[in-house]
């Protein structure tokens, strides 16, 4: 088996409860999650900790609305890489990229497929010509998001 397989954990009813809270608002208190789903402030205190050394939550992160930074533009970058760049790799390029809102490895033709936030078409130009110049990156295709359906 490989090292970073995660095995599934035996969530109750009440763990899911508490994911979920978190899920839509992740600045919940103690009591307040606890209030929500009937346990004490201790006992939501224990679970989450539990959670959180058991890796089912990972971080708690604030979701910026890109628009309110001025990034309004919004694209699927695919990248095809020269030979074998491990997924590490492509990883660590995008953590470098602050535009880069996610990344993944993919099945098809592509290596990986970053989505890339940028103020407008210029900024998004400038955001592509640093990718292509990384290292290990051939080419790139990308698809500029028109609307959200």
């Amino acid at each position: 088996m490989y090292e970073d397989s995660v095995l599934p954990l035996r969530l109750d009813d009440l763990d899911r409860k508490i994911i979920a809270r978190l899920m839509e608002n992740g600045r919940e208190s103690f009591a307040g999650l606890g209030h929500q789903i009937g346990l004490s402030t201790a006992a939501t205190k224990r679970r989450v900790d539990r959670l959180r050394a058991e890796g089912v939550i990972r971080r708690f992160t604030a979701e910026i609305e890109p628009a309110a930074l001025g990034w309004t533009i919004e694209a699927f970058v695919e990248l095809y890489c020269e030979g074998r760049v491990p997924p590490d790799r492509m990883a660590d390029m995008a953590r470098t990229i602050p535009e880069v809102s996610a990344a993944y490895t993919v099945t098809g033709e592509a290596d990986g497929i970053l989505m890339v936030r940028a103020a407008d078409a210029a900024h998004f130009e400038k955001v592509l010509g640093v990718i292509r110049n990384h290292p290990g990156v051939s080419r790139t295709r990308s698809a500029v998001v028109l609307s959200h359906l």
